[in-house]
């Protein structure tokens, strides 16, 4: 008997391949065998993903500093673990439209006359919901640079990494999270936004003991943290009304606030 994956020839009591360490599989497939793989492979607590994500939450520094210093084989790897973030958000969008719309029900929280505004956002965010958080990880790592001044000891390639499984670890679970609130009649816009302070939060945790600071030093440097993005928003607000104004989106919008403003008034 060889190995399926090498061809090493194999004694006949071999669990394990001698050469490439593939389990000896001698059954045929079946739905039991099947589920049993699946379990183990990722519900096993020994299992390098359950650990990654586990670890990202008791010590990130343990996962994100242990990589970024060489070790490759202990935890899954920054982009293999926002791939499958990646992966996970866009079954969670999915799973989201067709069964728990009223998550992405703005309505109560959008001005008279923006409705369709707001509902074209919508779409452009969740057709582009992958390429989006990607451009996040580049952003926050420029971000942090200017934050972390006095900071020296990553560069700009470690912080993608650290940032990449910062991201990863907050969508993998706030999709998790979300759509369990769904299946218990919860989801809707009002608990989509409450994630958003215990997503800071665990960013700004993360981020206190990576670089090993105080508690006065991160809410510092969280506020300072806040107001780049504030500005890097505006920014992109402004950039989005030229671009609205030129190709006539401006101008439909303001005629629709000023239509629902007269029939209120009437």
């Amino acid at each position: 008997m060889n190995c399926k994956n090498c061809h090493t020839e194999l004694h006949e009591h071999d669990d394990y391949c001698r050469n490439c360490g593939a389990k000896v599989i001698r059954k045929r497939l079946t739905l039991k065998n099947l589920f049993e793989h699946l379990s183990e492979t990722f519900f096993n607590y020994d299992n390098k993903l359950l650990r990654t994500v586990i670890q990202l939450f008791k010590e990130p520094e343990d996962v994100i500093v242990s990589y970024i210093n060489g070790v490759r084989k202990k935890y899954v790897n920054p982009i293999s673990l926002f791939g499958l973030a990646l992966t996970l958000s866009g079954l969670y969008i999915l799973i989201l439209n067709k069964y728990f719309p009223e998550v992405f029900d703005f309505s109560s929280l959008t001005v008279k006359g923006q409705e369709e505004f707001q509902k074209k956002n919508m779409i452009f965010v969740q057709e582009y919901q992958s390429i989006i958080m990607m451009l996040y990880v580049p952003l926050y790592a420029l971000m942090a640079k200017v934050v972390f001044f006095g900071k020296k000891q990553f560069n700009y390639t470690e912080l993608l990494v650290v940032f990449m499984y910062i991201q990863a670890q907050i969508s993998i679970v706030s999709s998790i999270a979300i759509i369990l609130l769904g299946v218990l009649g919860l989801a809707n816009s009002i608990v989509g936004m409450l994630t958003i302070p215990l997503m800071i939060l665990y960013a700004a945790y993360c981020l206190k003991r990576i670089y090993k600071l105080s508690l006065l030093d991160i809410i510092v440097r969280t506020i300072l943290f806040g107001a780049v993005l504030f500005v890097v928003f505006i920014i992109l607000t402004i950039l989005l009304m030229v671009v609205m104004y030129f190709n006539g989106d401006l101008e439909q919008m303001i005629e629709a606030q000023r239509a629902a403003k007269e029939a209120a008034n009437t």
